[in-house]
């Protein structure tokens, strides 16, 4: 099962190496890592998402990320009322004749074209994978040059920031 952890983190060199390090050193999958300035600069905010077969699995990855010194804080976001939502930026190749038809794709998943040549676009999209995977699935009858996507990121939907949890 994939979950999704908030892990609050000294905004310091080497600590996101560290964390990656020791969650490959317990044979974890890490699906998606993103690291982040938090509205304290002296805090940064990793989200990952790490496969494991059950909650005793993950518990151990969190016991181990806890020892951490520069560890400050880390939630579990699987189970909450969060928010998630990924970025990818899709460039496909765009004749003259296909424009009209990728440009009605665009549109329809609330994606915005970010650049245009004479052979490609490139497209935003923000939202669940799910609705990445999907507008990726159309694109292809066009041809996909290539596809960046920055990974999960996750908050609360809860009152409280992710510190006061």
């Amino acid at each position: 099962m994939k979950y999704t952890l908030a892990v609050l983190v000294e905004n310091k060199p080497g600590v996101l190496t560290h964390i990656s390090s020791l969650i490959s050193r317990r044979a974890f999958n890490i699906e998606s890592l993103t690291a982040g300035y938090t509205e304290e600069t002296d805090m940064t905010r990793i989200t990952m998402v790490v496969e494991a077969g059950d909650e005793y699995e993950l518990q151990q990855v969190v016991n181990q990320l806890s020892k951490l010194i520069d560890v400050i804080k880390i939630i579990d976001l699987t189970g909450q009322d969060r928010i998630h939502r990924e970025l990818a930026l899709i460039k496909v190749k765009a004749t003259p004749a296909d424009r009209a038809e990728i440009v009605n794709i665009v549109e329809i998943f609330r994606a915005h074209i970010v650049d245009v040549n004479k052979e490609t676009m490139i497209i935003e999209l923000t939202g669940e994978e799910s609705k990445i995977d999907a507008m990726c699935e159309l694109l292809k009858d066009y041809g996909i040059k290539e596809i960046v996507r920055t990974g999960r990121v996750a908050i609360s939907r809860a009152p409280i920031s992710a510190k006061e949890m």
